[in-house]
């Protein structure tokens, strides 16, 4: 039985010589794949990939023991809010000392100088056990709450007042002043170690017997601890602790609040 002409040959014989005609038909067309389908199949639509995705997620949810709590559940239960019983200025306070001893620690030597470094060191620390008190804001009746913070949210600060009373205060549009004990600084730590105990007692005679408490140059040395005062603008702060200690922060001009 004869062979119907191929279409292909017929084709190529009118654009190609009979020789180059069979040529290309050998060399490029006769053993070349025919795919009745595509290769992979197509890709899937987007509700398709909304409902993988949830499948993936049960899944690995019901891998973990036991499972982890959800936002709403994690509110729901109120693990987020702070008994009352435990709203007592009082029972923080030992929580603002060691934040007093932690920030001296992080900023060394630039807490008595201050400056660039010095607050790119407290825009990336940890506001948790701070004394913060509100001197600007754009709701007037926010300016002069004082407490400690024993929440730093991402939006808000929460403050215990010593009135024992708790304080949600937003930190945007808000001004807060925090301030530092300072301790003497090295060199003048450093003087007194050297002077020894002999050199302590000459200091002490040779202070006039006419002295008293509310002297100026008494007063200054042992009643009035020296204070490092600064403030921070909320907006700069919308930040949680853990991601604000990983930011880079840049020098900006501060908008009236």
């Amino acid at each position: 039985m004869a062979q119907p002409p191929s279409t292909t040959k017929s084709l190529l014989a009118r654009a190609h010589s009979p020789d180059s005609a069979s040529r290309i038909f050998d060399d490029k067309i006769q053993y070349r794949s025919f795919y009745l389908r595509p290769s992979s199949p197509p890709p899937p639509d987007a509700r398709e990939a909304r409902r993988k995705a949830r499948r993936d997620r049960a899944l690995t949810r019901s891998k973990q023991k036991p499972a982890p709590l959800s936002a709403r559940a994690r509110r729901r239960l109120g693990l987020y809010d702070l008994p009352r019983d435990r709203q007592r200025y009082a029972l923080y306070e030992p929580l603002l000392g060691l934040w007093q001893g932690y920030v001296r620690e992080l900023l060394g030597n630039e807490l008595y100088t201050g400056g660039q470094a010095a607050a790119a060191k407290l825009s990336a620390g940890e506001m948790h056990g701070a004394e913060v008190e509100v001197v600007r804001s754009s709701c007037p009746s926010r300016v002069g709450i004082r407490g400690i913070v024993v929440k730093d949210a991402r939006f808000v600060f929460e403050i215990v007042t010593p009135r024992d009373r708790v304080k949600v205060v937003p930190k945007e549009g808000t001004m807060f002043r925090v301030e530092v004990l300072l301790e003497d600084p090295p060199e003048l730590r450093g003087e007194g170690q050297n002077q020894g105990q002999q050199g302590r007692e000459g200091q002490e005679q040779k202070m006039p017997e006419s002295a008293v408490p509310g002297d100026d140059a008494t007063t200054t040395r042992t009643s009035r601890p020296r204070k490092f005062v600064f403030e921070i603008l909320g907006d700069q702060f919308l930040h949680r602790g853990a991601d604000r200690a990983n930011k880079k922060f840049k020098t900006h001009f501060l908008k009236n609040v």
